[in-house]
């Protein structure tokens, strides 16, 4: 009984793991990230939250109708004070006569409604309304972009620290083959202590190196997971794979920008457009409004608490009516609500011209970035090619004994340098393509 237990515990254990690993494309990060990053979730909560919105503002425009029901119980009954002469006993004139009027039990049912005819401020809520969705949802593209791109940058860092840990695996073992070859050298002879001692040096400095790579791939990981929303448990597994011929062909083309592509502009345009509304809105509530209303009720009236007896009598009262109401003065609120409207119009209007402006530079910006990373990254290619060489020729020389130990460690160096060199002009490279296409407004999620 206990193995079949374990068995299952095993098999339970398993289902779990495969669960909570994912193997993923770069579009199937993104996808991830687009149904579960926590500002993905929350914008697309907000233009729920807006379409509602629009429902209670044109739900105003809509017949209101209520019904009330009234029960009252007069411990006491109020008591009036009729002239002393109506009394009919002869009072005294100049005094008062108290007497009860009314019965104890008193309830009352009724149906009210309203319903708004002429405002011309409400008109120009519901298109207001109708804006404010609009900013919703283009927010909500803008935070599904601003999300991808951030999932793109975490996913080629952490790919091309995958694509970069064999080389550092590969300096690990080369330079402890040269240590240990130099330490059989000095052991013959050939070579002095010193120079067992400098490879010794670079042999446990490249050892810390792996840790720390090893380290920052951890984290890299780790933040991926975090830009896509999935839980930091879950084991993330990147099926992508680097293709460096591509880089040299990157297209910084951007003759055919068109700034109606960005949805900030887009964005800001429509607050521009609410704005407007808001204007106008606070501009006409000084403009009469018009509203319909009516009301049937009946009422009921006991000594005795027998309100739902059939034999006894209920009395209706019904009514119908229009009111017009024409605000005269009100403090200068109105004028003080409508100065703010029309400055934060204003600033609006700045923030779209200030926006054609920048985006122009954003995209020459990001274009020189890209020449200048697809460059960097040729040169880089030569030189890590040329370094690799030299290393190699520089190991046989060592070998043959026609080299000395400071080229051996000269070599090492500059190799290390053009290994680091060249993955981080791949990453630029990549991150500078994601900057373009994002300015130039091609990207769309």
């Amino acid at each position: 009984m206990k193995k079949i237990t374990l068995f299952f515990f095993a098999l339970l254990t398993l289902a779990v793991q495969a669960q909570t690993e994912y193997n993923y494309s770069l579009k199937q990060a993104i996808d991830y990230a687009l149904t579960n990053q926590q500002d993905v979730v929350n914008a697309q909560l907000e233009t729920n939250i807006s379409h509602y919105k629009v429902k209670e503002v044109v739900g105003m425009g809509l017949p209101q109708i209520s019904t009330s029901v009234d029960f009252k119980d007069f411990i006491e009954i109020p008591t009036t004070l009729i002239p002393a002469e109506f009394a009919g006993d002869g009072g005294e004139p100049g005094t008062f006569f108290p007497v009860k009027f009314g019965t104890r039990y008193q309830a009352t049912a009724g149906v009210s409604a309203q319903q708004l005819l002429f405002d011309p401020s409400y008109l120009l809520g519901v298109k207001a309304s109708k804006t404010y969705r609009e900013i919703s949802e283009k927010n909500y593209t803008r935070t599904r972009i601003e999300t991808a791109v951030q999932v793109t940058k975490a996913y080629y860092y952490l790919l091309v620290l995958q694509a970069s840990k064999p080389v550092v695996d590969a300096n690990v073992v080369r330079v402890k083959k040269l240590r240990d070859d130099t330490k059989a050298m000095y052991t013959n002879g050939f070579v002095e202590k010193i120079d067992l001692d400098r490879l010794e040096v670079i042999y446990n400095n490249v050892l810390t190196e792996q840790e720390k790579f090893a380290r920052r791939i951890e984290m890299a990981n780790a933040m991926l997971k975090f830009q896509m929303g999935m839980k930091t448990s879950s084991t993330l597994i990147l099926t992508d794979s680097l293709n460096t011929a591509d880089i040299k062909n990157l297209s910084a083309a951007t003759e055919n920008f068109d700034i109606n592509k960005r949805v900030e502009y887009n964005l800001l345009k429509t607050q521009q457009k609410f704005g407007t509304y808001n204007v106008k809105r606070y501009k006409q509530a000084g403009i009469p409004k018009l509203y319909l209303y009516g009301s049937v009720s009946t009422s009921g009236y006991r000594d005795e608490f027998n309100l739902l007896d059939p034999d006894e009598r209920w009395y209706p009262t019904g009514l119908i009516g229009a009111t017009l109401s024409f605000p005269i003065f009100d403090g200068f609120s109105r004028h003080a609500r409508v100065k703010q409207t029309q400055f934060e119009l204003q600033k609006i209007d700045n923030q779209v011209v200030n926006f054609e402006n920048a985006a122009t530079i954003e995209i020459q910006n990001s274009r020189n970035d890209l020449l200048n990373a697809v460059s960097t990254f040729t040169n880089q290619e030569k030189n890590l090619q040329l370094a690799t060489e030299v290393s190699r020729t520089t190991k046989v020389k060592y070998d043959q004994g026609v080299g000395s130990n400071l080229e051996i460690l000269d070599a090492e160096t500059s190799l290390k340098e053009a290994q680091a060199n060249y993955y981080n002009a791949i990453f630029d490279a990549l991150i500078a393509k994601v900057n373009l296409d994002k300015s130039m407004g091609n990207l769309n999620y």
